[in-house]
């Protein structure tokens, strides 16, 4: 199952370098989209919008009005679901993905991998 992390930083102390991190340690294929260019573990991250193909699930680690310019890449990715983790709730942008047939959920990648509920 393939995860893309929106908003992956280099930073030890963010969730979306922790959920990466959890990811890869449970054999997760990742993709990572973030505002700098870097790698944590074997991920890299990429700044631009990337051709990551097949994804299920994406985790969006971004404030809400971060999240508008990832509408149509994500529309066109059609992923099974998209989290919007703590911080990330967007009621319009989960509307706009449901209506294209994307499940989306407010909750936490972190709780999800730790509870086997992922």
């Amino acid at each position: 199952m393939r995860t893309l992390v929106i908003g992956a930083s280099t930073n030890k102390d963010r969730y979306s370098y922790k959920a990466i991190q959890e990811l890869r340690k449970l054999n997760f294929d990742v993709c990572a989209l973030g505002l700098y260019k870097g790698e944590i573990m074997d991920v890299k991250i990429e700044t631009k919008p990337t051709n990551c193909k097949k994804i299920h699930t994406v985790s969006i680690y971004l404030k809400p009005q971060n999240q508008f310019q990832y509408l149509n890449y994500l529309t066109k990715l059609t992923p099974k679901r998209v989290i919007f983790n703590p911080g990330s709730e967007n009621e319009f942008l989960m509307n706009k993905l449901k209506e294209k047939k994307i499940s989306c959920e407010n909750s936490c990648t972190l709780v999800l991998l730790s509870t086997n509920q992922y």
